[in-house]
């Protein structure tokens, strides 16, 4: 049985939900809990997003406001990381390859090999990075991989047509890539669990560009913690949760609440590793740990790290330096 909470107004109409076949299972105020049956979709997340979560119930012109607020799904309903929280031993220190429009691959190489040099345990392209005609896959994949050391975890950005993205994968790990990035809400969330399934042996970190158009709109979508649960759920190693004081939307008790969507204990799906990041700097990340408190966590540095006085080593070794 699905369980799902929407905050609606006004608080009575519910017709929008009776062909879920769903059942009204309370009600407090503006909040309805629908219980509805999992085999209307069945393990599709394509469906149940359909459905559910950016669905026709959205769309009705007589709600003033239609959010979900939780989900939970059966136990094994998705497949759930592969590796969670196994595919790092200890919070880390990650670096986006920045600027990412622009490097040929030697120099998205050399922005990794200097990173490593000062500490950092994970690599990855930045989402908006494919495979243009200056910086192709291919070339910048095997380029990146020559430069790692043991335990250095690079996420290849394999976002991009859906047709391919199983191919592109494969290919990422055959030239090094010792883990891919896919942003699930460009391409979709069954992006994710087609990469999940396929187990590759290397871990999967879920981008989240493009989810800001349903978590921050208060009054219709669905809330950044029942994304970031759906994120994992759909096998996401790595979940992004937005960062304490940095640029992004999120309060800080919103990322508290993706904190633990990612991370507290949900079936038997593992936990996943959060990714803290948006506008920090080394500077940031003592504070960032201390905030998100108990858990598995890389502090992600992006421009402010490469802007650094002394360059970017010495920016995350001093960032390193504050995980102890």
């Amino acid at each position: 049985m699905i369980r799902a909470t929407f905050d609606v107004d006004p608080p009575g109409w519910s017709e929008a939900f009776s062909e879920w076949r769903a059942v009204e299972a309370g009600r407090e105020g503006h909040r309805i809990v629908l219980e509805i049956p999992d085999d209307n979709w069945g393990g599709d997340v394509a469906l149940l997003v359909s459905a559910l979560v950016a669905g026709e119930a959205m769309e009705v012109g007589a709600f003033r406001r239609c959010r979900m607020v939780d989900l939970e799904l059966p136990d094994g309903a998705l497949p759930g990381p592969a590796l969670g929280i196994a595919a790092q031993p200890a919070n880390s220190v990650g670096v986006i390859v920045k600027p990412s429009l622009g490097l040929a691959p030697h120099q998205a190489a050399d922005v990794a090999r200097v990173a490593v040099a000062g500490g950092a345990t994970l690599i990855k392209d930045d989402e908006t990075l494919g495979d243009p005609r200056w910086c192709p896959f291919e070339e910048r994949v095997a380029a990146v991989a020559k430069v790692l050391e043991p335990g250095v975890v690079y996420c290849a950005n394999v976002t991009g047509a859906p047709s391919s993205l199983v191919d592109r994968a494969r290919r990422a790990v055959a030239l090094g890539a010792t883990g891919l990035l896919v942003n699930p809400f460009a391409m979709g969330l069954g992006a994710l669990v087609a990469l999940r399934e396929e187990d590759l042996g290397v871990p999967i970190l879920a981008h989240r560009a493009g989810s800001g158009s349903w978590a921050r709109n208060d009054r219709f979508g669905a809330t950044g913690a029942v994304l970031a649960r759906l994120t994992r759920l759909c096998g996401a190693d790595y979940v992004i949760a937005g960062a304490y004081g940095g640029k992004l939307f999120e309060s800080d008790a919103e990322v508290d609440a993706n904190v633990a969507s990612a991370q507290e204990p949900y079936g038997s799906a593992r936990p996943s590793i959060v990714a803290l990041g948006g506008g920090l700097g080394p500077d940031d990340v003592a504070r960032q740990l201390r905030r998100a408190g108990t858990g598995r966590f890389v502090v992600l540095l992006g421009t402010q790290a490469q802007r650094y006085p002394g360059g970017l080593e010495v920016a995350v070794r001093r960032a390193v330096s504050a995980l102890r």
